[in-house]
């Protein structure tokens, strides 16, 4: 089959929806890819790239007209009418806000899949384009927070003073506030993060950030908050406010699909926060999540608060937008073609090939049946194990020996030297010490348990050769043991412990 890829009809649209490199990949799958000229231009892709890649530089005409068609978003009606009967069009469309695709698609009897509709599922992260431009948007959100905020992120001492480093504070924890918190770390800032999922607190910390909490808490069933009552917004309001007071930059990345982005900051807090201060509203295309936000506007306010407004971040990154954007459809083509035979073979009981499908050669297949996020189940409690209580029935030959050995230790301490006695006292409690010292040693340690081991090995052997020159055989006997054995666990420390120090090291 032939995959077509247009260049973006859309005014602004930077992105194209393969790269020189997926081209390759989906060649490799068994399909042969028509790319329209110029199509990647805005992105730096020249059509020679696709050429090296194996793809066909063709017209217009014939990029729509193609078997597949994948492009960014859902086409207008000039571009849609190239598309012929029974092929396949794959982009984002947006389909719970959009009914009219559903029954254009149907119409033209086309097989319509929703890339934006991908369940949010694990073994779908791969595909989820929705994620992948997240992404994208929450990293060039902290960029152009830095351009407009007009001081150093990161703190320093000079000569000619100390310069704090900024404050930034993310609302949300999803893919776009995680990469926003990531990035803001990585310049320096002091970064705080907000979420309605407590789950989200480990997340947010592994990012180098401190957790926020709020008197909100949500649990979610498709991988994403809902709206709040009129009680638990006010009390998250207080929350979101008090801390942008004290923030130099707010990024705000809460939305929640088919419905306006929510309200995160009022005008009322946008007033008191301090001169200079910077908010990104990252859910500007629903509205916005800041009440003074003016989607794809950059605004002061009186008190010189800058608002941006930006709907099109990924864009604003076309080359890496594109080649991830580009690398999810390459995933969703291993997904439905497992014959890597060129065959797009859409199999409807696996739900996340049915959870994209909006039409299927023309018959509606849309909504799909719920998809519920499966969280990591709770630890089942586990019950005590139940132990029988037995008398110790130890064997006579075990106490047999245990006696002999006692007699001895009693007839070697008796008949030594007096001056030698308080030496096996000493040894006795060493031995017992050293025993429930180094079972208790955490197994991360052994390796410098083992260095001081060696140390002390390294003693005996010294005593060891010193009591070499005794005449009495009995010592030379002992003296010579204590040597071999002191050198056998030293140079086998080193060995274990080369072994163990080569593991961390790079190939």
């Amino acid at each position: 089959m032939q995959i077509g890829v247009p260049k973006e009809p859309f005014t602004g649209q930077t992105l194209v929806a393969a790269t020189p490199d997926t081209v390759k990949k989906l060649i490799k799958l068994g399909y042969e890819v028509v790319v329209e000229e110029g199509a990647g231009i805005q992105a730096s892709y020249y059509d020679d790239q696709y050429r090296e890649a194996g793809a066909t530089i063709v017209d217009k005409e014939s990029a729509w007209g193609a078997d597949i068609i994948t492009c960014l978003d859902t086409p207008p009606d000039a571009q849609l009418q190239l598309i012929r009967q029974g092929a396949t069009l794959i982009s984002r469309m947006n389909p719970n806000g959009n009914a009219e695709i559903v029954t254009k698609a149907q119409e033209m009897g086309i097989t319509a899949l929703a890339m934006d509709a991908v369940p949010r599922i694990s073994r779908a992260q791969a595909l989820d384009v929705r994620s992948s431009m997240a992404n994208i948007g929450g990293y060039r959100a902290v960029i152009e927070a830095a351009s407009h905020f007009g001081r150093l992120f990161t703190g320093q001492v000079t000569a000619a003073g100390k310069v704090p480093p900024a404050r930034v504070y993310v609302i949300g924890a999803g893919v776009a506030g995680l990469a926003a918190i990531g990035t803001a770390n990585s310049m320096g800032a002091i970064v705080e993060a907000t979420d309605v999922r407590s789950e989200a607190a480990e997340q947010v910390e592994s990012m180098g950030a401190s957790f926020v909490e709020i008197p909100v808490k949500q649990e979610s069933s498709d991988g994403y908050a809902k709206a709040m009552t009129a009680d638990q917004e006010k009390l998250a309001l207080e929350v979101y406010t008090e801390q942008a007071l004290k923030s130099d930059i707010v990024i705000t990345t809460a939305l929640i699909p088919g419905r306006p982005a929510p309200l995160l900051i009022t005008a009322d807090a946008v007033s008191r926060m301090k001169p200079g201060s910077v908010i990104v509203d990252m859910g500007a295309a629903n509205g916005g999540n800041c009440e003074l936000t003016q989607p794809g506007e950059v605004i002061t306010t009186e008190n010189g608060v800058t608002i941006i407004g930006y709907t099109d971040l990924p864009t604003r990154l076309p080359g890496q937008a594109s080649q991830l954007f580009g690398q999810n459809i390459v995933n969703f083509f291993k997904l439905t073609t497992p014959d890597k035979d060129g065959i797009l073979t859409l199999n409807m009981n696996d739900e996340v090939v049915r959870g994209v499908t909006v039409t299927l050669q023309g018959e509606i297949k849309w909504p799909p049946p719920p998809v519920k996020v499966s969280a990591a189940p709770a630890a089942p409690a586990q019950e005590a194990p139940q132990v029988a209580v037995e008398e110790e029935q130890a064997s006579p030959l075990g106490w047999l020996w245990k006696g002999v050995a006692g007699i001895l230790a009693v007839l070697l301490i008796f008949l030594s030297p007096e001056e030698m006695r308080s030496n096996f006292v000493v040894f006795t409690l060493a031995v017992v010490i050293g025993f429930y010292v180094i079972t208790s040693v955490t197994h991360s340690l052994h390796t410098p348990l083992m260095s001081v081991t060696n140390a002390i090995s390294g003693i005996i052997v010294v005593g060891a050769i010193q009591q070499m020159s005794s005449n009495d055989p009995v010592v030379l006997v002992f003296a010579f043991i204590a040597t071999v054995v002191a050198s056998i666990n030293i140079f086998g420390g080193f060995t274990v412990t080369d072994r163990m120090l080569k593991m961390f090291q790079r190939s």
